[in-house]
């Protein structure tokens, strides 16, 4: 009886049935939308992970992830390049970037292959080098660390030295090591050398802001804005040089000097 009292009472009085689907329509829009939002969470995190590994296949056809196995300026196939980088994708869980040295923590471990001093880019730049490890989880040292050193070159002109990062603005970062009897043009790009085998050579590092000399030194302060805001970096690369150990083992064979 008293369900047919209120579907009476709702059906054929105005009033009454306005509100009921006036009320009705807004606790509908409320589910809907919270069902929205969490459907779009999820499919906004598979879109990533789908975005990140076709960005893995784009960049290992890139030529900075290959080496040359044959010289010659003949027609090139494959047997003149082989694979020397693998990209892995991984995510920032926890990040600082505010501190004289700062470090992320990373979603994938030892499980998934990775070890101390593996190189870490974005699709902006690089990034840092893998500090510690664990099963599951690794911490990168970031390029905004006061004692790490990545080896660059300016293009176009050719020049060297070593990247650093002097404890002050998150967005830019210093080349040392460079005469000042060069000319160098703003904004040049700053990519790395790629000699310590960390890195591909030619990754972008950032573009020259501004050059000072340094008094009492013959060298220029370099500085160069980072490609990539670390501040807001949630998606990374670890990059896997497949020829690292043979190329440690070589290096390790160099004579080292007698200390005078």
């Amino acid at each position: 009886m008293q369900i047919f009292a209120l579907y009476t009472f709702f059906s054929y009085l105005e009033f009454p049935r306005s509100q009921y689907f006036t009320t009705a329509s807004t606790i509908n829009g409320k589910i809907l939308s919270v069902q929205n939002d969490v459907t779009k969470h999820f499919n906004l995190s598979n879109s990533n992970l789908k975005l990140q590994r076709e960005n893995i296949e784009l960049r290992m056809k890139m030529p900075q992830s290959f080496t040359r196995l044959e010289n010659g300026l003949v027609k090139i196939n494959d047997t003149l390049f082989k694979q020397q980088y693998e990209y892995i994708p991984a995510t920032i869980i926890n990040a600082s970037y505010t501190r004289a040295n700062n470090y992320f923590t990373l979603n994938i471990g030892s499980t998934q292959g990775i070890k101390r001093d593996m190189g870490v880019i974005s699709d902006k730049g690089i990034v840092g080098v893998v500090h510690n490890v664990s099963k599951h989880f690794c911490v990168v040292k970031s390029m905004l660390t006061s004692n790490i050193n990545v080896d660059v070159i300016i293009e176009k002109s050719g020049l060297s030295g070593l990247m650093k990062w002097d404890g002050r603005n998150p967005r830019y970062g210093q080349i040392s090591g460079i005469s000042n009897d060069m000319k160098i043009k703003k904004w040049s790009r700053v990519v790395t050398q790629g000699g310590s085998g960390i890195f591909p050579r030619g990754l972008l590092v950032g573009k020259v802001k501004e050059l000072k000399s340094i008094e009492g030194k013959a060298v220029w302060d370099v500085n160069v804005l980072f490609s990539e805001d670390y501040r807001k970096l949630q998606n990374v690369y670890i990059v896997r040089n497949l020829f690292i150990e043979e190329q440690e083992k070589l290096e390790a064979q160099i004579p080292i000097d007698p200390v005078k």
